[in-house]
């Protein structure tokens, strides 16, 4: 740990620089208030104490101020080449009757909380109170990102607090860049000039403040651009009301549904959804310096915030040795399988149930020989099974995999897809997936909507040999990310059923073709046996997402006779449902109770 602090003391009057001469008044200190006609004050976490009898006269503010250079439009100044910062509190007419001496140090270490996160390259926010450590964390972080990392990282400095005062940056951010600010309501435009001009990869930014930087963050992270910034909020749950800072995390918006609609949801006409994908993907609440509280999917956490759930963050705290100790959240409770499961529901578990997966027991579903009325209602034919490896395939019956040979990696090729980018999502998120070369090598297609626009031959081919399509809106890392996730989940496995959508947040449609190959579902057809499939994929994705986890999911896109009998089912559990999409794919969507 580096502060110069005996360059910040030489500037300070005699009584007080007399009064923290010991090691002891030194040691975590904050900050010096001086303020006109009161006894001066050193904070330190928790308590602060008085130095000396005296009380600070004009002269004493006046020999402080002469040894700085000039305030900024912020009412801040340094000392040139240290991390200290002196804010000056003015009267009426301009003339300083206050100062606040804060100390600045660079703290080596710190960033071990979330180095695992940098790699990512997901942008990050940190959030917390003034003086636990936010702006500390990120120079550290700037320069982990710029020497450890080898990142072309630009710092936005606006008042020289994470670079220091002058023209030479401090070697705390290490061989990171520093653009300097002239006035603090130009901010946002340097944050635009920097991306521009200089071909970052990373652009880091203390306080994020106003509407203007909150946009220009979001242009930033549309470009491409890992952003790494830190705002004032407690937990993210603040940030989300806060109606200036709200965009950051995704915003809310106001959404009126349809009479049908509210009263499927059994809510109000008007209900707060999330208005889009958050700008940072990872947020960090510090509550201490040694105890942070780790987001890692800002939209899902802003879901359960609006659906008034609780979040449940990592929790990460750095122990007396370095090391960090990492605590994930609890899983939410499930009910026990010897009991009725604890939502109303006509269809309680008979007999044994196979782990991670619903009970094999009979399940009444709807004749899928008759078609509902306008109400929904009519006899029911009974009680009938659908075995749950057909909807495993949605095409054909599989032989059950076996544990000694497991399914190699998911062969995809690309079309618009950045090389780098998609080495980073696989690399991160540790993904079971091989880019191929050809088609023909392929088992299903990930294509930028734009791209596949301009190479028809490519989706005839993908037609013709029956390989499905996921086409992503930008070649980003989240949408890559996202997905990728979303192909390995229809392409099945021991723990998730194929055609149920593991993430009602995933990017762009999928097509494919009648029997398509590799253990893709493809579109169903009118009949029956497809009509049992459809009820069982309903019933699953009932059971194990919308009860069990307490969020909505899609099913897929089926005839509309077929999506009546579904939400019929859906019905039976006493949930809403809504039909979403057009023309052929038009699906069911079921929301928790």
């Amino acid at each position: 740990m580096a502060d110069d602090l005996d360059r910040l003391l030489e500037l300070l009057p005699e009584p007080v620089r007399l009064a923290l001469a010991a090691p002891e008044a030194r040691d975590q200190l904050l900050e010096v208030v001086l303020d006109l006609g009161r006894i001066p004050e050193a904070r330190y976490p928790g308590r602060a104490l008085a130095l000396g009898s005296a009380v600070i006269e004009r002269r004493d503010l006046g020999a402080v101020v002469e040894q700085l250079g000039p305030f900024g439009g912020d009412n801040r100044a340094g000392i040139e080449r240290t991390l200290h910062r002196i804010s000056a509190i003015r009267n009426r007419t301009g003339e300083i009757v206050g100062l606040t001496c804060r100390v600045g140090r660079a703290v080596y270490g710190t960033v071990a909380m979330v180095l695992d996160l940098l790699d990512t390259g997901q942008s990050l926010l940190l959030m917390g109170r003034p003086g636990v450590g936010k702006t500390t964390a990120l120079r550290e972080i700037a320069r982990v990102l710029a020497d450890d990392l080898l990142r072309r990282v630009v710092v936005i400095d606006t008042s020289n607090e994470i670079a220091g005062d002058g023209d030479i940056p401090h070697p705390a951010i290490g061989r990171a860049r520093r653009m300097q600010v002239a006035r603090p309501e130009l901010q946002h435009q340097v944050m635009i000039e920097a991306v521009e001009n200089h071909m970052p990869e990373v652009i880091v930014i203390d306080e994020i403040g106003t509407e203007l930087e909150a946009q220009a963050a979001r242009t930033i992270a549309e470009r491409g651009v890992m952003l790494v910034a830190t705002a004032h909020g407690n937990a993210l749950g603040n940030l989300l009301k806060n109606p200036t800072l709200s965009d950051l995390v995704g915003g809310i918006e106001s959404v009126t549904l349809g009479d049908e609609e509210a009263r499927r949801r059994r809510s109000q006409k008007t209900v707060q959804e999330r208005a889009a994908e958050p700008t940072f993907p990872l947020a960090v609440e510090m509550h201490s310096r040694s105890l942070w509280l780790v987001h890692l999917d800002v939209a899902a956490t802003v879901d359960l915030l609006l659906r008034g759930q609780a979040a449940m963050p990592q929790l990460r705290q750095l122990g007396a040795d370095g090391q960090v100790l990492v605590q994930e959240p609890a899983p939410p409770p499930r009910p026990p399988a010897s009991r009725a499961p604890s939502f109303p529901s006509p269809f309680a578990a008979q007999g044994p149930a196979r782990p991670r997966l619903v009970p094999l027991a009979p399940v009444p579903l709807p004749d899928p020989r008759r078609r509902p009325g306008p109400g929904g209602n009519g006899a029911v034919s009974p009680a009938r099974t659908h075995p749950i490896e057909a909807l495993e395939t949605g095409v054909r019956e599989p032989s059950p995999p076996s544990e000694l040979d497991p399914p190699g990696p998911l062969r995809l090729y690309g079309v618009g897809v950045s090389a780098h980018l998609w080495q980073q999502a696989v690399r991160s998120r540790d993904l079971a997936v091989q880019r191929v070369e050809s088609l023909e090598q392929a088992e299903a297609v990930l294509a930028v909507r734009q791209q596949l626009g301009l190479d028809p031959q490519v989706r005839r081919s993908a037609h013709r040999q029956g390989l499905p399509i996921l086409v992503i809106k930008a070649d980003t890392l989240p949408q890559i990310q996202r997905g990728l996730e979303r192909l390995l989940t229809r392409r099945g496995g021991p723990d998730q059923p194929r055609g149920i959508q593991a993430s009602p947040g995933s990017p762009g449609p999928l097509s494919s073709s009648p029997g398509s190959p590799s253990g893709f579902p493809s579109r169903p057809d009118d009949s029956p046996d497809d009509s049992l499939e459809a009820l069982e994929e309903c019933r699953l994705a009932v059971e194990q997402v919308v009860l069990a986890q307490g969020r909505p999911i899609e099913l897929l896109p089926r005839r509309e006779p077929i999506r009546a009998l579904q939400a019929e089912l859906v019905a039976r559990y006493r949930l809403a449902s809504a039909v979403f999409g057009r023309g052929d794919q038009q699906r069911l969507r079921v929301f928790p109770p």
